[in-house]
């Protein structure tokens, strides 16, 4: 380890303790291969954001314009995907953004992102939840004739432009009243995570299979969809309210069906050969995911007009409205596959991070970096991570969800963005398995498309991510400063100096 600057603030992990960080003491098995890799960013990425956001962001916001939405987001995802891979085949530890950040910029710097992706996962995988109750209330009425009680299928609060509401749901007989909670949200969490506690090769294997069944699924739609097009559905191509100033908003708010592929990178201490399989799974996860998104967003908007969108369960409303009730079914069945899918990586994700900071000290290592001696998994962060994103799940709205989930990832997009250009300089001899083309082009347009998305959330969430940021420097200063591992070692040195 080595200090960059004189304030500790500021102080630096060289990437090479990084590395001999993970070489003993307790650690993760490598068992995930590139094709792991790309499933399990696949599997992250296609969720709420396509299956519910894409609704949303089309009805609301974008029109059929929201096809230019995914390729302005899928630019901007490019950009830091490219970053990405360099970082995390140079770095192949657990930590993501935040190890890459403690390389380059310093602590305060690292826990800064670390705190921001703790808010993007959990808050991430809240969402998820909270949208698969939509999909599995749908399905259980379509496929078994049961009807779920309204009151536990839902959150309790909505979220409008004037704030927080009380939010009602239509019972039976036709009557309001407020709902409870989520209860499908929970109990789809509390299954991913038994499974994640069990072990990443059988969380991995399971994320597969969901993955080809939704991506089989979504081909289906593609395909189905194609054949009820009616191209009057596409004019006006741009929002009637908005126009083109939607299409920027689309992007931004459509951004959080792009997460995913930055998750991969949390896993590099599982990857068998980092530094092949890294740049493999996060390039090779983007390039499949975008082809989907625009394929679909076409097929949505082309079969029913952006008006009349469904924005509870979008895709399978489009099917059954063209009288394709069996296929819509079946869309359901896949879309459920794809969320469970979503909501295993980014639990999944989100203890790795946790951990990585434990073991530099800014959380307690004893809970945060506990690995189960038989599963081999970080089990006690990752039920944490269950209860919260259980409860977040249950009583959180969709719309107030997606757009912090959105600004955190595009703020993490742009540290590590400029990261790559910085350890460029202060590093240049590091070894590097996969370098980012065109530094420091591609670094600077990953700072400025994604930080110019940032802009396009408003001041609202602006408001909500700095208020974030400030309860996480409470933490930092009021626990993380004083136990962190460079800190503990530059008083050693000075205690030995003094000697």
């Amino acid at each position: 380890m080595r200090a960059a600057f004189s304030n500790p603030l500021f102080r630096r992990k060289s990437a090479s303790s990084m590395i001999g960080e993970t070489g003993g003491g307790e650690r993760l098995d490598r068992r995930l291969g590139p094709f792991s890799l790309i499933a399990l960013g696949v599997g992250a990425t296609i969720g709420s954001g396509l299956y519910v956001q894409t609704g949303i962001v089309a009805r609301d916001v974008a029109g059929p314009s929201i096809m230019l939405s995914f390729l302005i987001a899928a630019i901007g995802c490019g950009f830091a995907a490219l970053c990405y891979a360099e970082m995390a085949s140079m770095v192949p530890v657990a930590g993501s953004a935040y190890t890459y950040a403690y390389a380059t910029m310093g602590e305060l710097v690292a826990w800064i992102i670390g705190w921001d992706l703790i808010l993007e996962y959990a808050i991430g995988s809240c969402f998820v939840a909270n949208g698969w109750s939509g999909y599995f209330d749908s399905m259980l009425r379509n496929l078994l004739g049961i009807h779920l009680d309204p009151r536990l299928c839902a959150s309790p609060w909505d979220f409008t432009a004037d704030g927080f509401v009380w939010n009602a749901v239509t019972l039976a007989d036709g009557s309001q009243a407020a709902a409870w909670f989520n209860l499908p949200a929970v109990l789809v969490t509390f299954v991913v995570t038994v499974v994640l506690v069990v072990g990443i090769r059988e969380s991995a294997g399971f994320n597969a299979a969901m993955v080809l069944l939704n991506v089989g699924v979504i081909l289906t739609l593609i395909g189905a969809g194609a054949a009820y097009i009616d191209p009057e559905n596409w004019r006006p191509f741009l929002h009637a309210e908005h126009g083109w100033s939607g299409v920027a908003m689309g992007s931004a708010k459509i951004f959080i069906a792009y997460i995913g592929f930055d998750s991969i990178s949390t896993h590099a201490e599982e990857a068998r050969d980092p530094r092949r399989d890294m740049p493999v799974g996060i390039i090779g996860s983007l390039i499949v995911i975008t082809l989907l998104y625009v394929a679909t967003a076409a097929a949505l908007t082309g079969m029913t007009h952006y008006t009349d969108l469904d924005v509870t369960a979008p895709l399978a409303a489009a099917l059954q409205s063209k009288g394709l009730t069996f296929a819509g079914t079946l869309v359901t069945l896949g879309i459920l596959a794809g969320m469970t899918s979503s909501l295993l990586v980014g639990n999944l994700s989100q203890p790795r991070v946790l951990m990585a900071m434990a073991r530099d000290g800014l959380l307690p290592i004893k809970f945060f970096g506990a690995i189960h001696p038989r599963f081999k998994t970080p089990w006690k962060a990752t039920i944490l991570v269950g209860v919260v994103v259980a409860v977040g799940g249950a009583l959180a709205p969709l719309g107030f969800l997606a757009d912090l989930v959105s600004i955190g990832t595009l703020f993490a997009f742009v540290i590590v963005s400029a990261s790559v250009w910085l350890l460029r300089v202060s590093d240049p001899d590091l070894p590097r398995a996969f370098r980012t083309p065109f530094v420091p082009f591609v670094s600077t347009m990953g700072v400025l498309v994604n930080g110019g998305l940032m802009f396009w959330l408003g001041r609202d969430n602006w408001i909500r991510l700095i208020a974030w940021l400030l309860v996480g420097l409470v933490v930092y200063f009021g626990y993380g400063r004083r136990h962190s591992a460079l800190n503990r070692e530059a008083l050693a040195v000075e205690a030995a100096a003094g000697d």
